[in-house]
């Protein structure tokens, strides 16, 4: 399942804080045109998706991610690459390294990476 744009925006919340309540949520967002409301809303039709898991033993729900960032991340990754690219990952590779400045330990990370997929 793909989340959406603002789907995401409450995942990467919930990743990096591992669970919150909707009003923890809604505080951390990008986007302050988005009214609490939306935010309880959004994140209750994630919970119906099963998308997050919602704790409603207390007076406040505590939401909690059940989609893992890696794997959230490949599937991304993965249609971009087809959609975008047509299925070439070295196209993707040159774009994001020519668009985007690399550091030099970046560049030796990915030579490191590089190397350890030719020899294996």
């Amino acid at each position: 399942m793909k989340p959406t744009d603002s789907e995401m925006e409450i995942l990467q919340i919930l990743w990096t804080e591992g669970q919150c309540s909707v009003r923890n949520v809604h505080e951390r967002l990008d986007r302050k045109d988005v009214g609490y409301t939306t935010t309880l809303k959004l994140m209750q039709i994630m919970h119906d998706k099963g998308m997050v898991s919602r704790d409603s033993s207390t007076k406040t729900h505590v939401y909690k991610a059940l989609l893992s960032k890696e794997q959230t991340q490949h599937q991304f990754l993965d249609k971009m690459i087809d959609a975008v690219y047509n299925g070439s990952t070295a196209r993707l590779v040159m774009q994001a390294l020519g668009t985007h400045r690399a550091s030099k330990e970046e560049i030796d990370i990915i030579k490191a990476y590089l190397d350890n997929l030719e020899n294996s």
